[in-house]
């Protein structure tokens, strides 16, 4: 053996694709962690802090819920796309621990408010670049159930936020406290872990083609311009909010508030409240897992979306029924969480994730995913000051009646518009709709 034989240092294994998929989920896991620890907590919150409604729907509006977040994902997408993947999905674990341990050690609203602001844009900004690699990294014919992963992971954070809520309940904000540390050692174990992601090949492929062509004058750097000038653009982005940001209004809702409207209109304790939501996000694991990532790569999408947004249909009309006629029934609320914790799973996020990688180019595929998060969280943002001036009124039956239309609006944009994408690689998919130059 030769002497630079022996010096030379073993190449370094990269993860596998299934490795690199579980590190990019885990920030779904954090993102949805923060909003329903957010929500477990919100009437102990309210209590301790004296919080009147406007400031409740604040931090509805600028946590990671919402509008703090949406400002991520356009800053997070743009860069997402010219620095890399890797960059952001790395980094901005940062900012999320640093807003977590303002969270923590919250003494007064503006302390709270900040941190949940700064967790939003963390928040944001990862999930634009955890979307995109996933996607771009998964095999074309398994595509759908890797991107569920990332679904699997969003509901599971909460389910175990909620499972540590309950016994950590007898501690009142202490609890919560914890609750909210348990997110942050979860983000110090994936910021480590993800030192070892490779970039994504797609990217890299990709932006090199596009420096060539930049430097020979054949093509332009992107601008908002160039992106709104095209109008296949402006239909996906249309698509895409009528698809997610609609139903979002009401996913969002429970994400954040289910707790409150337990208490404050069902007359249900606390740990009642919180075991609903836990079994809410557990169907919605199990329906990720065996519905969407089984059936999703094999099945028409369109039929499968249909069936699946009719559950999110009937859910809000039996928790709409039982508002209107006052039955705080804990059996007619199981049957909301079981209906809607199916369409979670299986239908309006996961295929939005899923289209929302592969209807645009690898060359501003985060950037156009920033701007879509963006609207469906802007739009939230606003909602959740409208929603908790209205619950606040004392007309939940009301707020609940719209977001059935918001559910069948919805089920009609995906049903009619659904796009045949099943099996096809990204480069495929860009060449249909995009023809085989960049510009």
């Amino acid at each position: 053996m030769s002497k630079n034989q022996q010096n030379a240092k073993p190449k370094r294994k990269e993860p596998s694709a299934w490795t690199q998929t579980i590190l990019a989920a885990m920030t779904n896991y954090i993102d949805a962690g923060s909003i329903v620890a957010g929500g477990a907590g919100l009437t102990l919150w309210e209590k301790e802090l004296n919080m009147g409604a406007t400031q409740l729907g604040l931090l509805g509006a600028f946590s990671s819920n919402a509008i703090s977040a949406a400002i991520g994902a356009l800053i997070g997408g743009r860069i997402c796309d010219k620095f890399g993947r890797k960059f952001v999905y790395t980094y901005d674990l940062l900012f999320y621990m640093l807003g977590m341990l303002l969270i923590i050690f919250a003494q007064n609203f503006y302390m709270l408010f900040i941190g949940y602001c700064v967790v939003g844009l963390a928040v944001g900004a990862g999930i634009t670049a955890s979307w995109t690699l996933i996607a771009e990294q998964a095999p074309s014919e398994k595509r759908a159930r890797h991107c569920g992963a990332a679904q699997v992971a969003w509901a599971l954070g909460p389910t175990i936020v909620l499972l540590l809520s309950v016994p950590l309940g007898k501690y009142g904000l202490l609890g919560n406290r914890i609750v909210f540390g348990h997110l942050f050692i979860v983000a110090l174990i994936t910021w480590l872990l993800r030192f070892g992601m490779p970039e994504s090949e797609n990217w890299k492929a990709n932006k090199e083609k596009e420096k060539a062509l930049i430097a020979s004058g054949q093509l332009k750097r992107i601008t908002w311009r160039d992106f709104f000038g095209k109008m296949i653009n402006i239909r996906t982005l249309l698509f895409l909010t009528g698809v997610y940001a609609i139903w979002n209004l009401a996913a969002g809702t429970v994400g954040f508030y289910m707790q409150h409207v337990c208490e404050n209109v069902f007359g249900q304790t606390n740990q009642t409240a919180n075991m609903l939501l836990a079994l809410y996000f557990g169907i919605t694991v199990l329906a990720t897992f065996f519905i969407f990532m089984g059936l999703g790569d094999k099945v028409n999408r369109r039929f499968l979306y249909f069936i699946l947004a009719l559950c999110g249909v009937a859910a809000w009309s039996l928790l709409t029924y039982a508002g209107y006629y006052k039955i705080s029934s804990v059996p007619i609320l199981i049957g909301f969480v079981v209906l809607f914790g199916i369409n979670n799973g299986s239908c309006q996020q996961p295929f939005y994730q899923l289209w929302n990688s592969e209807l645009y180019p690898t060359r501003y595929r985060a950037f156009a995913q920033g701007i879509t998060f963006f609207t469906a969280r802007l739009i939230l943002g606003i909602w959740n000051i409208i929603f908790t001036r209205i619950n606040g009124e004392g007309h939940f039956t009301r707020a609940a009646a719209i977001m059935v239309g918001f559910m069948v609006f919805s089920l009609l944009v995906g049903t009619l518009f659904a796009p045949d994408t099943t099996g096809k690689t990204l480069d495929e998919i860009e060449k249909e709709r995009y023809g085989d130059h960049l510009d």
